[in-house]
């Protein structure tokens, strides 16, 4: 259970996931785990990037990533937009442990540059199919969010890092997911690596559109499993709509 924002996770949120799969005939074969219950494997898994050289404190706000960002002639992009410019990377420890002391709130980001010199040509085998068809053997890009963070003084992981942790814990071997979440897998291949962690195969697939072909977000109730369940849908005329 992703329930890292403890302000959003609430009981019957867990309650109605787990009636959704047993509607859709998935089920589990073990303990529930529970992100919120993993804090000290996640800050293990921080504490070996940053003895690598790898993790670094950003202390930059929004507002001040934006402006440099629009500052800068050409700006790489990613699939979330423009990549961090990497302004707090060049901090001396020093400087990084006095801003710290002093309280001011931080991310920690990945130094996308420095592991990407760590880690061999990489891959991930694609079952499914990505947003633009993408399927078979999938060549990694480890810069293509650029110094993606991983975490934030008030939150113990980002979801990449979250994860990569502990589906290796559990053993997955299949990851299946929208195809919103394909691009995810180029940073998680690469912390999979930089940990020494298996891969999964992956299994992305579409999602359920609106009309104009956008995603729908959460405040379009009307398709939710269990509106569709009210509406009259069947199990398989919702696998129909995934593509499955």
């Amino acid at each position: 259970m992703e329930d890292l924002d403890s302000g959003r996770a609430k009981p019957e949120f867990e309650t109605r996931i787990r009636e959704d799969l047993t509607w859709l005939e998935l089920s589990w074969d073990g303990p529930v785990l529970r992100q919120s219950e993993r804090f000290p494997a996640y800050r293990t898994a921080l504490e070996r990037l940053e003895a690598d050289g790898l993790l670094y404190p950003c202390f930059c706000t929004r507002t001040e990533i934006a402006a440099e960002i629009a500052r800068a002639v050409e700006a790489p992009h990613g699939p979330e937009g423009p990549h961090y410019p990497g302004t707090c990377r060049a901090l001396s420890v020093e400087e990084r442990k006095a801003r710290i002391d002093s309280g001011l709130s931080y991310a920690l980001r990945l130094d996308a540059d420095a592991a990407t010199a760590r880690i061999p040509h990489l891959s991930f085998h694609e079952e499914g199919s990505g947003p633009h068809g993408e399927h078979g053997t999938i060549a990694v890009d480890p810069l293509l969010f650029g110094d993606v963070v991983l975490a934030r003084k008030d939150a113990p992981a980002s979801y990449h890092l979250a994860v990569v942790i502990d589906d290796a814990h559990q053993g997955v071997t299949h990851v299946t997911r929208g195809n919103d979440l394909f691009a995810a897998t180029h940073i998680q291949r690469a912390l999979q690596a930089l940990f020494g962690l298996p891969t999964p195969t992956y299994v992305h697939h579409k999602l359920i559109l609106d009309a104009q072909g956008r995603k729908f977000s959460k405040r379009d109730q009307s398709v939710t499993l269990r509106a569709l369940r009210d509406a009259g849908k069947s199990r398989e005329e919702v696998l129909v709509l995934l593509g499955k």
